[in-house]
C-alpha cells in the first residue's frame, strides 16, 4: 500500500503517487523560482495572488508537480507577462518510465466534472489531514526518509485544491470510505480527532461534496474487490482506476467502465446517507 495514489503521494513509477521529477520540471521549478524571488513574494504570497496553495507552488517550484494550464496563466499575470513561463512549460516532460496509465489519470483529474470513490483501506488522498497523511506514509514499509516524506504530503495537500468551489465549473465529488477505516484510530486518538472534524468541515465547506460511510455489518458488500474511482470528462467520457500492491490501472474499455458503475451504485445505495454518515461521524467524534 506505500505506492498507493491514496496513500503515497511520492515519487514512484507505476504506484499512482506524483508524477517523478524530471530535468525539464526541476529546470521550470528552479525559473518559477527565481521570477517570484526577484517579485519579491514569499510562496504563501505568490500562492494568494495565482489562488493555489502554498503547498503547490511548492511542488512546482520543486519539480513534483507538472504546473497546469491554469496555474501557468496566472503566474504569468502575476510576473509580469514577458511570456517566458508560456515559452518555458511547453518543455516539460516526464521521466520516460513513468507509467501511461497514471500519466493519463493524473491529467484527466485535473479536468474532470465529476470524480467517485470507493476506498476500504485508508481516507481518500483528497479528504486526509496534514497529520493523517504523515502516519499513513509512516504505517507502511518501506519507511520514507525525511524528505520523502514531506514529498508525499505535500502533494497529498496540493491535490485537495481540486474540491474547491471556485474552479468553472466546480467538479462534484462522491466519496464511500468504509466505517472500519475510521475506527481504526490511524496515528492514535487526537489524529483520529482532528480527521473526523476535518470530514466534518469539509462537507459544511464544498457544497459539492458528498461523504457517505460504509457500515461496519454489511452481509451482501459489492466492494470486496477493493477500493475503486470513476471519473467523468468534460466531454462526458468516463473513465476507471483501481490499485492494489504496488500498482495500479486505468481502465478506459466502456464494458469495464459499464461494471465498476454498476458497483459504485449499489455501493452507494447501501451506505449511509450523507445525512446519516454526518450523523455517524458527529457520533465517532463524540466518543473520543
Amino acid at each position: 500500500m506505500a505506492g498507493t495514489a491514496e496513500n503515497t503521494e511520492g515519487p514512484a513509477v507505476g504506484t499512482g503517487g506524483e508524477p517523478e521529477s524530471s530535468d525539464s520540471l526541476r529546470t521550470f521549478g528552479a525559473f518559477l523560482q527565481a521570477l517570484r524571488e526577484h517579485a519579491g513574494y514569499s510562496r504563501e504570497e505568490f500562492g494568494s495572488i495565482v489562488r493555489f496553495s502554498k503547498h503547490t507552488v511548492a511542488s512546482v517550484e520543486q519539480g513534483r508537480r507538472i504546473p497546469d494550464a491554469e496555474f501557468v496563466e496566472r503566474a504569468e499575470a502575476a510576473l509580469g507577462n514577458t511570456g517566458a513561463l508560456r515559452r518555458a512549460v511547453r518543455h516539460i516532460a516526464r521521466r520516460p518510465g513513468l507509467a501511461s496509465w497514471f500519466r493519463h489519470w493524473a491529467r484527466l483529474e485535473t479536468t474532470a466534472i465529476t470524480l467517485e470513490t470507493y476506498e476500504c483501506r485508508v481516507v481518500p488522498g483528497l479528504l486526509q489531514t496534514e497529520a493523517y497523511a504523515r502516519e499513513v506514509s509512516l504505517s507502511v514499509p518501506p519507511i520514507p526518509d525525511a524528505a520523502e516524506l514531506e514529498a508525499r504530503v505535500g502533494a497529498r495537500l496540493d491535490r485537495q485544491t481540486l474540491l474547491s468551489t471556485e474552479r468553472h465549473p466546480p467538479s462534484a465529488f462522491s466519496f464511500i470510505v468504509e466505517e472500519a477505516v475510521l475506527v481504526r484510530h490511524t496515528g492514535g486518538e487526537e489524529i483520529t480527532r482532528e480527521l473526523l472534524d476535518h470530514l466534518l468541515g469539509v462537507k459544511r465547506r464544498h457544497w459539492n461534496v458528498e461523504i457517505q460511510i460504509m457500515p461496519l455489518r454489511q452481509p451482501n458488500h459489492p466492494g470486496l474487490d477493493g477500493p475503486l474511482q470513476l471519473l467523468e470528462t468534460p466531454t462526458h467520457r468516463w473513465f476507471g482506476y483501481s490499485e492494489g500492491q504496488e500498482n495500479g490501472r486505468l481502465i478506459s474499455d466502456p464494458k469495464s467502465i459499464s461494471i465498476l458503475q454498476q458497483r459504485y451504485a449499489k455501493l452507494r445505495s447501501q451506505a449511509l446517507t450523507p445525512a446519516d454518515s454526518r450523523d455517524l461521524l458527529e457520533r465517532l467524534r463524540g466518543a473520543l
